[in-house]
């Protein structure tokens, strides 16, 4: 039997899972480190801390399992996206990786807006300048710390700085280079055109990877500290959201998933270049060669079903407890009492403002058509039926750019409450099955090394043969007409109080 290691370097930990060539687990192991905030909106941490912990897992999970290492045919690295680290001539590490979420570069962006335009970023890298990805972070180290720009000889994203910790070789992925926002994103490799208008070196940048393209093999060193052979395969595996992808099989025309975890997102696969202009979606590489996917964001998904519980569902919480199960199990078993249209009751789940499809940090949540007759059980229902059409609205901006879905998986937390996922069936009129397996982005860079060591001859191939359906929301078809006509009548409230919405900011 072959076995293949998946390594995700998450925000809040490092999880490493030892897979078999069919997916299933033999051993699983996560360390966690901190995250610094040395100042509001400021969000870093410190290389050193992933690195430990990426290879104080890959060691745990092979001492544990007990395979023979020269069983182990691969390793894939999956990673938070965005992520800066800069490297000395010496290749250490110059200064904590500003990650992320942090919102520093608000100046940095009006920069680049200012050099190249937002239309000519969105052409070249499918995307509009944005605060938290890469390129914005590095002008921020060349305009504030202008010492540490001039040290600066190599740049690395998070999980590519565990791979030269493990193989020595400076390499990228297309899915992960995507979101630095200096990748020609049509073309799958650096745009000179954007490195040079904001000034930056272009040999400071590695080298471009398919993800399932073998990038190096372990040092004698680490080979020898984690217990596999020298020149192990580690290949260039995937961001977060596009390892996701593979690990939920949505590698094909067609299949998408959408996770509601404390924001929304909404992925879906296309084998050929979209690329929204009004920039409400992202477009990247996908992690399946010549291919790509886009994405779309609600911020309030998750979060707006914490919020109601954490302020309006005390006695759930309390009877929860009592029963030992979870408080959103008694929520949904509420809802399910209420009929769609929550007794013509409307939610906008923007609390956190909006991304898709309305670019819009003013705007705030609302209850819309609240009623002396509504009870907390109505508002519960209009909530999770909100967060749904904000999905919905993901979905829309898709079929404007000609990618149309017929097969959905549901992730994240919310993806687990059975009426949530018919509701989404119901909206998107087209099945909402879940996997199997929960692994998701572990697994997915997992079956990404697995191509690379020549187990499987692509990524759908693999898919087709790891990725097993757990459950299946099949859309009810007198619901779905229903639920239109609610739908129709939530996209026409936020254009009606946009303007309000600004007003209230400025207040």
């Amino acid at each position: 039997m072959a076995y293949i290691i998946g390594v995700d370097i998450g925000t809040s930990g490092t999880k490493t899972v030892l897979f078999d060539e069919m997916g299933k687990v033999i051993a699983s192991k996560t360390i966690e480190y901190p995250m610094y905030q040395p100042k509001n909106g400021y969000a870093e941490q410190d290389p050193a801390d992933w690195a430990n912990a990426a290879v104080g897992t890959i060691k745990a999970v092979v001492a544990e399992s007990g395979v023979k290492k020269e069983d182990v045919k691969g390793i894939g690295l999956s990673g938070q996206m965005h992520g800066l680290v800069m490297l000395d001539k010496d290749n250490e590490v110059i200064r904590r990786s500003i990650i992320w979420c942090d919102q520093r570069t608000a100046n940095e962006v009006d920069e680049m807006n200012r050099i190249l335009g937002r239309d000519k970023l969105i052409e070249i890298t499918a995307n509009p300048a944005l605060t938290g990805w890469t390129a914005a972070k590095i002008l921020w180290v060349k305009n504030n710390e202008p010492e540490n720009y001039e040290r600066c000889r190599h740049i690395l994203l998070p999980k590519d700085y565990i791979r030269f910790v493990l193989t020595h070789e400076y390499a990228t992925e297309v899915s992960d280079a995507s979101g630095m926002q200096l990748l020609d994103v049509p073309k799958r490799n650096w745009s000179e055109e954007v490195i040079s208008a904001l000034g930056f070196d272009r040999s400071m940048f590695a080298n471009v990877y398919e993800s399932c393209e073998v990038t190096g093999g372990l040092t004698k060193e680490i080979a020898e500290t984690v217990g596999l052979c020298e020149g192990t395969p580690v290949v260039g595996g995937a961001g977060d959201n596009a390892a996701a992808a593979v690990g939920t099989g949505v590698v094909e025309d067609g299949k998408a998933f959408t996770t509601i975890g404390t924001s929304g997102v909404v992925f879906a696969h296309t084998s050929s270049i979209s690329i929204d202009k009004l920039g409400r979606v992202h477009t990247c590489c996908a992690a399946v060669p010549n291919s790509w996917h886009v994405m779309g964001v609600t911020q309030g998904a998750g979060l707006s079903l914490k919020w109601f519980r954490d302020n309006f569902c005390g006695a759930e919480k309390e009877t929860a407890k009592l029963m030992d199960v979870d408080a959103y199990y008694l929520m949904d078993k509420e809802t399910a009492t209420v009929p769609i249209g929550a007794n013509r009751l409307l939610y906008l789940p923007y609390l956190m403002g909006e991304r898709t499809p309305h670019l819009d940090p003013d705007a705030r949540g609302v209850f819309f058509g609240l009623s002396a007759m509504h009870t907390k059980k109505d508002m519960l229902r209009a909530v999770m039926e909100g967060v749904s059409y904000s999905l919905r609205d993901c979905v829309e901006v898709f079929r404007q750019m000609d990618i149309n879905v017929s097969d959905m998986m549901a992730c994240g937390g919310g993806g687990t409450s059975p009426i949530w996922r018919q509701m989404l069936a119901d909206l998107y009129n087209c099945p909402v099955k879940t996997a199997s397996s929960k692994e998701g982005p572990a697994l997915g860079v997992a079956i990404l090394a697995g191509v690379g060591a020549g187990l499987y001859s692509s990524v759908p191939e693999a898919c087709h043969a790891i990725i097993k359906t757990d459950k299946v929301q099949e859309p009810i078809p007198e619901d779905v007409p229903k639920y239109e006509e609610f739908y129709k009548l939530y996209t026409e409230i936020y254009p009606a109080l946009k303007g309000e919405f600004k007003k209230l900011a400025s207040l």
